[in-house]
């Protein structure tokens, strides 16, 4: 399949998901926020934006969530080791999670998989990539809540 083609397939399988999807971010530089609501938004996705783990919390106990996007480095310290403190509250049966990081390094790979992540994406991304690795863990979020 073509590069455009691809493109193309991704964008209507994310418009097919979208409609339902909510997409938590938590993200303290306001510019990479702002990026990826934007793109995630135009596809269709319903995006809520925070700044820290604390606050996303505070947003996954009074709001239903469909895809959890976190950066490895918080205000609070290091994203992966709040993902573990959140893990058996909100488990990956019922929370797919995406890391994003600068470090492309195995070890942080490895790190954030071992966390609880369900995908890893190293920043600044192709919005292609976001786009199909997003699609990819709300289909895999839809197939794990329909098998319950």
């Amino acid at each position: 399949m073509n590069p455009s083609a691809r493109s193309k397939a991704v964008a209507d399988n994310a418009m097919n998901a979208a409609h339902l999807s909510r997409i938590l971010l938590v993200e303290p530089e306001s510019i990479l926020a702002d990026l990826t609501s934007f793109r995630l938004e135009l596809l269709g996705y319903d995006m809520s934006v925070v700044g820290s783990g604390s606050e996303a919390v505070d947003y996954l106990h009074h709001h239903s969530v469909d895809l959890l996007i976190c950066d490895t480095k918080l205000p609070e310290g290091d994203g992966l080791e709040w993902l573990i403190q959140i893990r058996p509250e909100f488990d990956a049966t019922n929370l797919p999670v995406l890391v994003f990081s600068l470090d492309p390094s195995l070890e942080t790979v490895r790190r954030a998989y071992l966390a609880g992540a369900q995908d890893y994406l190293i920043t600044p991304f192709d919005p292609t990539v976001l786009e199909e690795k997003v699609d990819r863990l709300l289909q895999l979020g839809m197939s794990s809540a329909s098998g319950r």
